[in-house]
């Protein structure tokens, strides 16, 4: 799909971009170039909120989601077989597109800490969904308050108006 089409603003293109991003970094939406096993390793032994996630349940919820996968360039050495740099980073939205998106699972390996990846990855999903023009975007953190805050995330100014249901 074409990245003007107000119905799909690049959601369906499946890009590699490295604006914004340190020097030898990309993000993609392309769901082949993601390393499922990667990143179900990486959440279900490294992540708090999914730690012991079954790999089932983790390919669930990519398949539902809009994935955004942070690579290495290919001038980095390994590739991912689909000519782009091995897998450093993983964040997956939840949206309808029209109205509201969950930002979830955001994670960056531990070798590629330290280095504005979370921030700039961060920052990416929130332009890449502005065009379509959602009311809210929501996520949840216990540690990573101030990488949010630098592109825009702040507290719910009334948190007692939301409710939740859970199951665990």
């Amino acid at each position: 799909m074409n990245d003007s089409t107000p119905d799909a603003p690049g959601a369906d293109a499946h890009e590699a971009v490295s604006d914004g991003f340190p020097p030898g970094y990309e993000v993609s939406t392309d769901p082949d170039r993601l390393d499922l096993a990667l990143i179900h390793h990486w959440l279900s032994t490294d992540a708090y909120w999914a730690l012991g996630r079954p790999r089932e349940r983790q390919d669930r919820a990519a398949a539902g989601s809009l994935n955004f996968g942070l690579y290495e360039t290919a001038s980095g050495g390994a590739t991912d077989g689909h000519g782009g740099g091995r897998q450093v980073g993983y964040a997956r939205v939840i949206t309808d597109r029209t109205t509201f998106a969950w930002l979830c699972d955001v994670y960056i390996a531990p070798a590629a800490r330290g280095k504005g990846l979370g921030t700039a990855l961060t920052a990416h999903i929130r332009d890449h969904l502005a065009p379509y023009g959602l009311s809210r975007i929501l996520l949840a953190t216990g540690d990573a308050h101030d990488v949010y805050a630098r592109v825009g995330f702040e507290p719910l100014s009334e948190p007692g108006n939301w409710m939740a249901l859970g199951f665990r």
